[in-house]
């Protein structure tokens, strides 16, 4: 799983989360946004890549939760060596203490960082912030949504018969949020493992390669330096666009994804 993190001792930096996430900033009127951007301050803490075990100690208090500023994560819910997992990343909302809530199953909850991440602490002194600008309420609650929306989407892919079909289906609703058109495809440029897909699409890692063999071979999902690249028609419609859009633009300036080019349609 990777170096462990404990970071039971957060640094004391800190961070303007509206100015890190302009699209929270577009809720408040322009004439008080450059206000709000400067007001709102948080603490920032900076996770490595590896095993996350200090997440427990970041919200000591009465707080909203976490907000992704930057990075990957996996976060992986266990009973009897079986997972099922979310990904998550800029922008999420994460409230990860509420992992220890007591259950009647014998449930594991574990992290993974896959890319350096930063996260601003969203505790009460932040929470009493927003008395100034209730605007962004919404907003933060839209994110929660936004993360059960997600996760529904998954369920219904790991009720798919065929792994094959879970991976690329998994594949095309990963590109709507981070994908990019290329003249070659859609790059999914995310450091996905077939560990990680194996816990994704809820299937052994071994059945995971032979499927990602076979989707290679049927010359739709091929990977990449980059992480994975996109051929065709997706294998069916898997998802509702979210309520955030994309936010990684191609280096190259060949666009972001549109809802056309996901779902494998050509854009007018």
């Amino acid at each position: 799983m990777g170096v462990v993190n404990d970071l039971r001792r957060p640094s004391a930096s800190v961070c303007h989360p509206l100015r890190e996430d302009p699209e929270l900033a577009e809720a408040i009127d322009p004439d008080r946004r450059s206000q709000a951007i400067e007001t709102c301050v948080a603490r920032e803490v900076r996770v490595p890549v590896g095993s996350w075990t200090g997440h427990r100690t970041l919200l000591v208090d009465d707080g909203i939760g976490l907000l992704v500023l930057e990075g990957l994560l996996i976060r992986r819910v266990g009973i009897n060596a079986r997972f099922g997992a979310e990904l998550l990343g800029e922008g999420d909302l994460l409230r990860p203490c509420l992992g220890d809530a007591p259950s009647t199953l014998p449930l594991t909850v574990d992290w993974l960082v896959l890319e350096p991440t930063r996260v601003a602490i969203l505790d009460e002194r932040f929470t009493r912030q927003l008395t100034n600008y209730p605007e962004l309420v919404g907003p933060l609650v839209g994110r929660a949504m936004q993360r059960s929306r997600s996760l529904a989407v998954n369920m219904a892919i790991v009720h798919q018969a065929r792994v094959d079909i879970r991976l690329h289906m998994l594949l095309r609703h990963l590109a709507w949020r981070w994908g990019r058109v290329r003249s070659d495809g859609i790059v999914v440029p995310l450091p996905l493992t077939h560990t990680v897909l194996s816990d994704l699409v809820a299937a052994r890692r071994p059945t995971v390669t032979s499927a990602l063999s076979e989707l290679a071979r049927q010359g739709v999902v091929l990977p990449i330096r980059e992480g994975w690249l996109l051929f065709g028609d997706p294998p069916g419609e898997v998802s509702e666009p979210p309520l955030m859009a994309p936010k990684r633009n191609d280096e190259q300036g060949r666009g972001e994804l549109t809802r056309e080019q996901a779902c494998g349609q050509p854009s007018p």
